[in-house]
């Protein structure tokens, strides 16, 4: 159970990135309203994937990352963000290493119903 130590105090985005290295596995680093803060550092492409019953955030800190969707592409820029709406085919590509804010519920799965090798089913919280 995820005991948020962090209640009421600021939280350096950058602090979280720096304790960690590896792409494509998110950091918790809140919860709040069933939903919870991730961060999380992405380099090349991840998989196809839909999340059929959330909704989900990209808030790009630093980087810049590209989401593909059927017949299209979007990308997105330093303190932009996107919200992929549930049922909704994508794939996150980032050219370079981008640093990412994630919004999602406690029960989503990163790879939503595409399960595979890159599956993380328990966030580690930092």
């Amino acid at each position: 159970n995820f005991v948020n130590l962090t209640i009421m105090n600021a939280i350096s985005l950058q602090q979280k990135f720096n304790l960690f290295n590896d792409h494509w596995t998110p950091k918790k680093i809140g919860e709040l309203n069933g939903q919870q803060v991730l961060v999380a550092k992405l380099q090349g492409e991840f998989v196809w994937h839909t999340h059929d019953e959330e909704d989900e955030l990209f808030m790009v800190i630093d980087g810049s990352l590209i989401i593909e969707f059927e017949g299209h592409s979007t990308r997105l820029n330093k303190g932009e963000i996107c919200i992929i709406p549930k049922g909704t085919p994508h794939k996150p590509v980032a050219e370079e290493e981008v640093h990412v804010l994630l919004f999602e519920p406690l029960s989503i799965k990163h790879t939503g119903n595409n399960i595979t090798d890159r599956t993380v089913t328990h966030y580690e919280s930092i």
